[in-house]
């Protein structure tokens, strides 16, 4: 099993290798289901290549209900950045459980969207590399629990993300697929 800094430079190695995507930014989309270690692997990559902003898509659910619909904030972000302007999106505050600011993100070099849906089929031809990440249920678990605090939400997240996942067809899109 290839650790998160291997995984990262593999990832920056074969997007190294393509033509931007996104306008002049190459786009990294790190995919796959909750506890997979999509953070992770993404703060590798921040740490490999400086110039690379990331994303949480945590900031871009509306909620615990809100994998279903992130493509609208995905919308407003990406395609401005495809022709080259800023996008934006209403980043979502877990505490107060409401939307928060509107966060600009200006064009840059590379741009990291890591989280469930991250890879989202409606902007494919964006994409520079789709990475899928996936580990054991029971490893997931234990690290949702190490993140989360509890299990509450286990469930109703793993099947709208299966869900996701099962329309999407984000695995079977990836480019490059690894296991944690």
């Amino acid at each position: 099993m290839a650790s998160p800094s291997d995984i990262a430079a593999a990832v920056r190695a074969e997007a190294a290798e393509r033509a931007p995507t996104l306008g002049a930014t190459r786009l990294v989309c790190i995919d796959g289901p909750a506890g997979a270690g999509k953070t992770t692997v993404a703060a590798a990559f921040a740490e490999q290549e400086p110039t690379a902003r990331v994303l949480h898509m945590d900031d871009l659910y509306d909620g615990w209900a809100g994998l279903p619909t992130v493509d609208r904030q995905l919308a407003t972000l990406l395609e401005p950045l495809a022709a080259g302007l800023a996008g934006h999106y209403r980043r979502y505050d877990w505490y107060a459980a409401a939307p928060a600011e509107e966060v600009t993100v200006t064009p840059c070099r590379w741009l990291v969207l890591e989280g469930v849906g991250a890879g989202h089929r409606r902007f494919a031809e964006l994409h520079t590399v789709l990475v899928w990440l996936t580990a054991p249920v029971p490893e997931r678990h234990r690290r949702w629990v190490a993140r989360e605090g509890s299990t509450y939400r286990w469930e109703g997240w793993r099947r709208d993300e299966e869900a996701h996942f099962a329309t999407d067809g984000t695995e079977q899109r990836a480019d490059l697929v690894f296991r944690t």
